[in-house]
């Protein structure tokens, strides 16, 4: 039976040190998940060890500020993850007696939390029979299958979320959850699978036909279209740095960030309106940031030395902040990597 392979493989070679597995409560399962969405492993393990240093538990996130949780979250990209896992600790704080839930139904009604994530709290943390159906599981299953179509097509996706509660074993579903988890990311993997060592390579019907670079079917391409941006960088003769809460909703939304202007005369002018200087602008070399529906050109002017017109004092809309205290506010990973070098 696949699953009772699938775990016997999971025993010798699976990965059993991962920090949210010791102890694996519903806490430390859930943050984990949420930052494991389209982030690999490598890269989330030293921000889940700082995170869960600050808010060891719901309650404590659920408590705090949405600009510390952004602060610790900047740089792990997709920001709307972080404030959708403070609103659900705020919303389990206040009517589940400070835990997640323990039935699918409401841990979805949660924000940020969708039904693969939901099966992945439950069966990790309370060894409960749900599966899952993450991009590891999508690629597994698809390949043993050969199933055809893009994975994000519901026709597609309602079967294989058939065939994913179809293999579910009768006990071991928190270990099992892990093993089909790990078997995608360390063998199964979406380029250059280690096809040769896989323990279903004499029943895998991409293997056997010859398929295993054809599937998943990929997501039909469309154009990203490029868009165009001036970030203003306003220094003064402090070395603080003009940075402006980003708005409710959209890119990089409720951060803090550099002012953004569409014409060089826009950015002069706001020089003239926050400072008393003349100084002559540097216009910086262009780089461009990807977002997964667009490229964004960014083209920064730099202006240094700046007496400010009138002291801003630390509100929720704008603040003058030190160009050496970077990791205390809550920046977009571009715009953190721009400041830092200037601050060389």
């Amino acid at each position: 039976m696949f699953s009772d392979v699938l775990l016997q493989w999971f025993d010798k070679h699976g990965r059993h040190d991962l920090p949210w597995q010791h102890p694996r409560t519903p806490y430390r399962v859930w943050l984990s998940e949420i930052m494991l969405q389209q982030t690999q492993v490598a890269t989330v393990i030293p921000y889940f060890e700082k995170f869960l240093h600050r808010f060891p538990d719901l309650n404590s996130l659920g408590n705090s500020k949405l600009d510390d949780v952004l602060t610790l979250w900047a740089g792990l990209g997709y920001y709307t993850r972080a404030k959708n896992l403070h609103r659900t600790a705020a919303i389990c704080s206040e009517i589940h007696h400070g835990e997640l839930p323990v039935t699918l139904d409401e841990l979805v009604a949660l924000p940020g939390i969708g039904r693969s994530t939901a099966a992945a709290i439950l069966s990790q943390a309370h060894d409960l029979p749900f599966a899952i159906l993450d991009g590891n599981v999508k690629r597994t299953l698809s390949r043993y299958y050969g199933i055809t179509g893009w994975t994000g097509l519901p026709a597609v996706e309602k079967q294989l979320w058939e065939l994913s509660e179809k293999l579910l074993p009768e006990k071991r579903n928190a270990d099992y959850t892990q093993a089909i988890m790990d078997f995608g990311a360390t063998l199964c993997t979406r380029s250059r699978p280690h096809c040769l060592e896989c323990l279903f390579n004499e029943s895998c019907i991409a293997y056997l036909e010859n398929r295993v670079t054809e599937l998943p079917h990929k997501k039909p391409s469309k154009k990203i279209p490029t868009r165009n941006t001036l970030m203003v960088v306003l220094l003064n003769s402090e070395n603080e740095v003009l940075l402006l809460r980003r708005p409710a909703k959209g890119v990089w939304s409720g951060m803090w960030s550099l002012p953004e202007v569409e014409q060089p005369d826009e950015a002069h002018a706001l020089m003239q309106q926050k400072t008393n200087s003349m100084t002559t602008a540097i216009e910086l070399p262009e780089f461009q940031h990807t977002f997964s529906h667009y490229h964004l050109m960014i083209k920064p002017i730099l202006w240094r030395d700046l007496k400010a017109r009138h002291r801003i004092a630390d509100d929720d809309s704008a603040r003058w902040h030190p160009l050496s205290g970077l990791n205390s506010v809550g920046l977009p990973a571009p715009v953190k990597k721009l400041l830092e070098s200037l601050n060389t």
